[in-house]
């Protein structure tokens, strides 16, 4: 059953909650796929994947690249799945996919701070629960740690 869990962001950059998320991803051996819905928000991410540490970097690459297919995090803007990914994180308010269920999980990230984004993530919400996706909604703690709210 595809798990799917609901990250609300509240004071919070995209690039900051999403980094750490895939190391974690990728600690577990999974393979992910970002998707956007804006080549500006994708490049900026793949920017921050190469430099937001100074001992290393996020392996990483876009749906531009012909070796997109052996990425273990791909970037991408449609709901294609080249690397074979068990884990989809959806950005900037891009849709679920037509074939959620074939992944293991998918984390949907939506601003807090941004009515329109809190609405589509209620629709996504009922439209996963009406699925009979496992969803799960995460707010953070004053200390910023994620707290399972639902």
């Amino acid at each position: 059953m595809t798990e799917v869990l609901f990250y609300h962001l509240q004071g919070q950059k995209l690039e900051g909650v999403i980094t750490p998320l895939l190391e974690k991803s990728l600690d577990r051996g999974w393979k992910v796929v970002v998707q956007g819905t804006s080549e500006e928000r994708i490049d900026a991410l793949d920017a921050h994947l190469w430099t937001f540490s100074d001992d290393g970097f996020l392996p990483h690459g876009t749906w531009r690249e012909p070796e997109a297919a052996a990425q273990p995090v791909l970037l991408t803007l449609d709901d294609s799945n080249p690397n074979a990914a068990t884990v989809r994180f959806l950005i900037e308010g891009a849709a679920l996919p037509a074939d959620a269920e074939a992944y293991a999980r998918i984390v949907l990230v939506f601003n807090g701070d941004d009515d329109e984004a809190v609405a589509a993530a209620r629709v996504h919400w009922a439209d996963c629960k009406a699925k009979g996706f496992a969803a799960t909604y995460w707010q953070p703690d004053e200390q910023g740690r994620w707290v399972k709210k639902a």
